[in-house]
């Protein structure tokens, strides 16, 4: 599982350097900034191979989650980029239009599709159908080529697509966990995990490939198109096996045997395969150089089950590791003392380990758009078997820090003590927080037998929101607790400042996610719903949190500490309760009650504010571009990292199409 995407705003609270460039420009209400990982040039070089190789294998993958997202999305990013690659910018006949594709392509990169990441709605191409044609024949003449069927015109390419591109009410929504009437939360996705397929037709079906499959209805029933070599999105995972097949020789014993365990699931597609890659990924505990690669999380799937492509390659950041591992360690201790029914907790920890990590690639489900840290593997049998490993991006979230515009502090705290806490401690507080959720809250607590260790099948759509609601709480209740700084998180004699910094961030977050939601009156996104869901239980369960306005404003004032947290620790238990026993209508009640709704003039108010102060509501990232340095002969002698400092250069370098 992963924390929240980074962009949250009220974490960060430092500024731009002068001698090196983090934002890069803003495209709407999305900022663009550039990450580095300034220890790869210390990597041996045999680490710097293996990195290269598992860069590629990241790369060849990124296609499988654009056609993951949406069934047109590799056909519409084609024409667009086809059009940004040949025809000028500075054409005086096609200027206002390419400047509009150009926007929109941007948006289209940063989400993957035409849908934004965190509300699943839709936005479109603001230019006209008769203008995308008139550009796309432009493109055509000067040698274009565009993504044509058989027989398919360039004109009736663009009918076919112009739903897609323009038409808000066609396939409003990538994932809808809140269907509209006369259909369920398959029917009403767009996305592309399944074909013609509704929860009813899923009753009785026995699925084997509950991860790594598309679900397709025909007259005989359903069926399951596996994502294997030789199955769905064959050529894309023959390359990957590829890269992987030309790492394994570089790297140390855990990683090679993980790998090849990868290798052998990505070849059979096999659920018993992907358990024994899972086993050895968990076990490779102390390589340098990491990579998760593969068919992950969920909350692409309303169901929670069918899992999306992501590749990531990593290193170590051994100076921010130390005290991660120590949270690690401690994670018997902290299961003992869980404010839940101790039947759900777990009877033995083990395989709990934690590090810093510095990105190099993400892509996929992983990038652009990043989590700021990760737990995997998401398996509960495998957790409560064999462990877990949690990551914090410390580069990701440096770079974030870095680009962060002081002015949501100003405009959304309610008063200087406020402001002044969180420029000093939010920071120390979100990567504190980051760390409890990831290490603790996903990797703590067990299932009911009869679950079979896979409790997201009994909670359906809520399943995602509950877990992370669950982290989250977990990373509430302990953040005060001693033992935290026992470990060296945070300094004993702060500990206190950096606790009400993190909970005054937590309750302003709720308030201010509302600006990435302009259209309707309900959340989709998970961490979004599971961050409201607390907040709002809050406020009509305890005394911790006061809603204010002042001067039209409306704000989430936190005025007793110690009711947040004995709050969160009635709440977390709750949670844990719902999620053991799989109690879907619980989970449901809470999602629905607490996490779902909203009031769209609270959410006006918000986008008002936002907007007359022209900030960023979520970020996307610029990654480093490697590239090998060959001897004469051919071999490997060196790999060479830079930093691109251009979004468009780099995605179209992705596609190919440059």
């Amino acid at each position: 599982m992963e924390s929240p995407y980074a962009g949250a705003p009220g974490t960060g609270g430092a500024v731009n350097v002068p001698e090196r460039r983090y934002l890069l420009e803003q495209v709407d209400d999305a900022a663009l900034v550039q990450y580095y990982a300034d220890g790869f040039d210390a990597l041996p070089l045999d680490q710097k191979i293996l990195v290269w190789h598992l860069y590629q294998a990241a790369l060849a993958g990124r296609d499988i989650y654009y056609d993951q997202r949406y069934r047109h999305g590799l056909a519409m990013r084609a024409i667009l980029e086809a059009v940004l690659t040949t025809v000028p910018a500075d054409d005086e006949q096609w200027k206002t239009v390419v400047a509009e594709i150009r926007r929109y392509t941007k948006l289209f990169w940063i989400n993957s599709g035409p849908y934004n990441n965190l509300t699943s709605r839709k936005f479109v191409l603001k230019c006209t159908p008769t203008e995308l044609l008139a550009v796309a024949e432009a493109a055509a003449a000067r040698g274009a080529v565009f993504p044509c069927g058989t027989g398919e015109s360039l004109p009736a390419l663009l009918r076919r697509l112009e739903g897609p591109f323009f038409e808000p009410a066609f396939d409003p929504m990538v994932t809808s966990k809140t269907p509209r009437p006369g259909t369920d939360i398959l029917t009403a996705s767009a996305n592309n995990l399944y074909d013609a397929v509704s929860m009813e037709d899923l009753e009785g079906f026995d699925e084997k490939y509950g991860l790594n499959s598309r679900l397709v209805k025909h007259a005989g029933g359903l069926s399951e198109e596996i994502y294997r070599a030789g199955g769905r999105y064959g050529d894309e995972i023959s390359r990957i096996v590829g890269h992987l097949r030309s790492a394994i020789p570089h790297a140390p014993e855990a990683t090679r045997r993980a790998l090849e365990a990868l290798v052998r699931f990505y070849e059979s597609g096999d659920d018993t395969d992907r358990v024994a890659y899972d086993i050895a990924w968990v076990a490779d505990k102390d390589s340098i150089v990491d990579t998760i690669n593969g068919f992950i999380e969920v909350y692409l799937d309303a169901r929670g089950v069918k899992g999306a492509w992501e590749g990531i390659v990593c290193f170590t950041n051994e100076g921010k590791t130390t005290a991660l591992r120590r949270l690690a360690d401690a994670a018997a201790w902290f299961e003992e003392r869980m404010p839940w029914d101790p039947v759900w907790r777990r009877r033995e920890v083990v395989g709990v380990t934690a590090r810093a990590i510095d990105v190099v690639v993400e892509t996929g489900d992983a990038g652009p758009l990043t989590a700021i840290g990760i737990n995997l593997p998401n398996d509960q049998r495998v957790r409560e078997r064999y462990g877990s490993k949690s990551v914090s991006l410390a580069n990701i979230n440096e770079a974030y820090d870095k680009a962060q515009l002081p002015a949501y502090r100003r405009e959304f705290c309610w008063d200087e003590a406020e402001v002044a806490r969180a420029e000093q401690w939010g920071a120390t507080a979100s990567e504190v927080t980051t760390a409890i959720h990831e290490v603790l809250g996903h990797g703590s607590g067990r299932v009911a037998d009869h679950l079979e260790g896979q409790p997201q099948l009994a909670l359906k759509e809520t399943y995602s929101s509950i877990e992370e609601a669950r982290a989250d709480l977990v990373a509430l209740y302990f953040v005060s607790d001693p033992k935290i700084a026992d470990v060296g998180l945070l300094p004993a004699s702060h500990q206190g400042e950096i606790v009400l910094a993190e909970y005054e961030a937590y309750a302003r977050n709720a308030l201010v996610q509302l600006r990435r939601v302009r259209e309707g009156s309900t959340l989709e996104e998970d961490h979004m719903r599971n961050r409201q869901l607390i907040v709002y239980w809050l406020i009509e369960h305890t005394d911790a949190i006061d809603v204010r306005v002042r001067d039209g404003r409306t704000y989430y004032v936190v005025v007793d500490e110690t009711a947040f947290r004995e709050g969160a620790g009635r709440l977390l238990a709750e949670v844990q309760r719902v999620k053991s026993e799989g109690d879907y209508d619980g989970a449901r009640e809470l999602v629905e009650r607490y996490g779902t709704h909203f009031e769209p003039a609270l959410r006006d108010e918000i986008v008002a504010r936002v907007d007359r102060l022209n900030l960023p509501s979520y970020t996307g990232f610029v990654q480093p571009k490697l590239e090998p340095v060959r001897s004469s002969d051919g071999s490997i002698v060196d790999v060479a990292m830079s930093y691109p400092l251009d979004f468009e250069r780099q995605m179209l370098e992705y596609s190919g199409a440059v």
